[in-house]
């Protein structure tokens, strides 16, 4: 769950559940843990003490590069009657895990609005591995409003690991990317409204030029106002209206044709 640092999860799993989660202390180390949880691993970690581990298989359809990482000494080992083993399938997307981040697109997208209530609606495509790539639909009401939204994402909790945001007109859906293409391919002028800045990025990202940093680029495929320089005359998209929609259909159905 990307949440902010200081946000518990045991609060948002309570928020899901619409009920508080019951905890109990651990065996050997001073913490709560769930007190259903199917299997439990008590440890330590050294800050001082790390390993190689890798390659493997990863959620962005690529092999992990091998890297030195802390290591966990286990403890104690609690679980329930026939404990049952949770996991998912990584891989090239679409995948099992697919599904679970696409959970986390919706259950975050009221919380972002609480901070960017312009937000209207958002899309994070499986295929972008969902840190790669959110497109996001905004009401705009002044110059410059979609690299504000840009740089609202930057910094929002593990959303600042975001490498490309795309940001449309409120009229487009989001979720057709058919769409979102049209009006990227035709609203942008590339020297003018594609933003380029540096910060974190995520640690599975290996097109990055140092571990955990690098570039990330913003998009303004919004319709441009002459007060963002813009001082031509920007064109209505084509499109019929409801009268004319509801002509056509009954035509269609009086040939027959449905």
């Amino acid at each position: 769950m990307p949440a902010p640092p200081e946000v518990e999860e045991f609060v948002i799993a309570g928020f899901l559940r619409q009920k508080s989660v019951d905890l109990v202390k651990c065996e050997t180390v001073d913490l709560e843990v769930p007190a259903h949880a199917e299997i439990v691993l008590e440890g330590y970690v050294r800050l001082d003490e790390l390993r190689s581990e890798g390659p493997f298989g990863d959620h962005t359809g690529f092999y992990t590069m091998p890297d030195e990482y802390p290591v966990f000494h286990i403890t104690c080992i609690t679980h329930r009657k026939d404990p049952i083993y949770a996991s998912t399938i990584v891989g090239k997307p679409p995948m099992e895990d697919a599904w679970m981040g696409k959970a986390v697109e919706r259950i975050f997208l009221p919380l972002m609005r609480v901070t960017m209530p312009e937000i209207v609606d958002i899309n994070l495509p499986v295929e972008g591995v969902f840190h790669n790539l959110m497109i996001i639909s905004i009401r705009k009401s002044y110059a410059g409003h979609a690299r504000k939204v840009m740089h609202g994402i930057w910094s929002l909790g593990q959303a600042m690991f975001t490498k490309c945001v795309i940001v449309v007109d409120e009229d487009c859906d989001v979720q057709d990317i058919g769409e979102v293409t049209l009006r990227v391919a035709n609203n942008i002028d590339p020297e003018r409204d594609i933003q380029f800045t540096m910060g974190p990025i995520d640690s599975l990202d290996h097109a990055a030029r140092l571990p955990g940093y690098g570039s990330k680029m913003g998009i303004d495929a919004t319709r441009k106002w002459a007060a963002e320089g813009h001082t031509r005359v920007w064109p209505a998209m084509i499109g019929s209206n409801a009268e004319t929609k509801a002509r056509v259909d009954a035509i269609w159905k009086k040939l027959g044709i449905d």
